[in-house]
């Protein structure tokens, strides 16, 4: 079986030798091979397909450019402007399935970005020294990159960093062979939520919205799960977003690491996609579980979902905050966004009876929200709970009429 190729992206002059065992693994498995070489020093041992200046070239540089700026850092960013684009050139031309990049922090930054010009459904494995690490940003990743923790990789070859490259090898070729790529030619929705525990709306909608020939993807509101939501939203990859659970803009407002980014609730805007957006989940932050909790939120409510995740229960003023949040981020929105404001509340814990009902709370913040934002928002207040059907059915109403106003294909 020797019909997929794989792109191995390294810095030849300082890993030759793990580079060319993953190439060798790849092509025992009856994989092909094709090499970009990002270094800028030194020399590969043997040409690769793609050599340094042709990387450079591609960029608008050169690798002197690079060695005349005397700084590894800005050279580095030349490199992974240059690997980036001609990466994305080759895949549009068909000479690679799958990529894969090897690095420490050098290669991984230049990594990130390369996955990143890919588009969805391409396998994309990073091997590097830092997988997994607080130095990689939610906001580097693409929305399906993989990573692979390279164990005792930092220098040469041994048996514990061959494990972790073989797994590597045999991965992106895997994928590669495996994918199903996404259908360009069916329009797609995009759905944050929560489980349904706290978040109901998507058992009506989904369905719902597939009768009516879309296809709908529900993106988990726990960081990474925004991340890749926002990430295919700049791609352009939705024909309307049903933004129903906006907490980790208040998470990243608030200091939380569980972030999505300083770009969340912004892409879909930017690109002009039709947003409906409901604040949902709005009062709560969640934390690391296992991490002691910052002194801020001595005092606060707070419910331990597991042991990885820990829920703050906002007051009053921080929720205003939140609210002026989502106002900012709508605002440099370039389509329709119409806002659901439910006046039963957001989340099933704060129904009435519920152990976080706060019917002030609730007022205040959908007041602040009505004040603040934009003018290109239309506000929607809705009597209902979030999770009820009333709210599911004005939805799917906003978003009829937009269909048959052509704001919605």
């Amino acid at each position: 079986m020797t019909d997929k190729t794989i792109l191995v992206i390294g810095t030849y002059d300082t890993k030759d030798d793990e580079l060319g065992f993953l190439a060798g693994v790849i092509k025992d498995q009856g994989g092909q091979v094709a090499t970009m070489d990002v270094s800028v020093l030194g020399d590969p041992s043997a040409p690769t397909d793609y050599s340094k200046h042709v990387v450079a070239k591609e960029g608008g540089s050169s690798i002197d450019a690079a060695i005349a700026s005397g700084d590894e850092n800005h050279a580095m960013q030349i490199m992974a402007k240059g690997a980036s684009l001609l990466a994305a050139r080759l895949f549009a031309e068909g000479r690679f399935d799958g990529i894969i990049v090897l690095g420490g922090t050098m290669g991984t930054d230049l990594a990130l970005d390369v996955c990143s010009a890919l588009p969805l459904g391409v396998p994309k494995y990073i091997v590097s020294t830092v997988s997994f690490s607080p130095l990689i940003p939610a906001e580097r990743l693409a929305a399906d990159t993989q990573m692979i923790l390279w164990a005792g990789g930092l220098y040469g070859l041994n048996s514990v960093c061959k494990a972790s490259l073989s797994q590597a090898a045999g991965a992106v070729l895997g994928a590669a062979r495996a994918v199903q790529m996404p259908d360009p030619d069916k329009p797609l929705i995009g759905m944050m939520s929560l489980g349904t525990s706290a978040l109901k709306y998507v058992i009506p909608l989904k369905p719902a919205l597939e009768a009516r020939g879309y296809e709908v993807a529900v993106f988990h509101a726990t960081g990474m799960g925004g991340r890749a939501f926002e990430s295919l939203a700049g791609q352009g990859a939705f024909a309307c977003v049903f933004d129903f659970c906006t907490q980790e803009l208040g998470n990243h407002i608030h200091g939380s690491n569980i972030s999505a980014g300083a770009d969340r609730l912004t892409n879909a805007g930017n690109k002009g996609t039709p947003q409906i957006v409901a604040p949902g989940c709005y009062d709560l932050v969640d934390v690391v579980g296992w991490q002691p909790l910052p002194d801020k939120w001595s005092g606060h409510m707070k419910h331990e979902h597991n042991r990885l995740l820990t829920s703050i229960v906002l007051n009053g003023e921080e929720r205003k905050l939140v609210a002026r949040a989502h106002s900012d981020q709508l605002a440099t929105a370039k389509g329709p966004v119409a806002m659901l404001l439910p006046e039963h509340g957001l989340g099933e814990w704060d129904r009435e009876g519920a152990d976080l009902h706060n019917q002030a709370g609730l007022e205040a913040f959908l007041h602040e929200l009505e004040d603040t934002l934009p003018s290109n928002v239309v506000a929607h207040r809705v009597k209902c709970h979030i999770n009820d059907a009333a709210f599911a059915d004005k939805a799917l109403e906003i978003f009829d009429d937009w269909r048959a106003n052509g704001l919605v294909v």
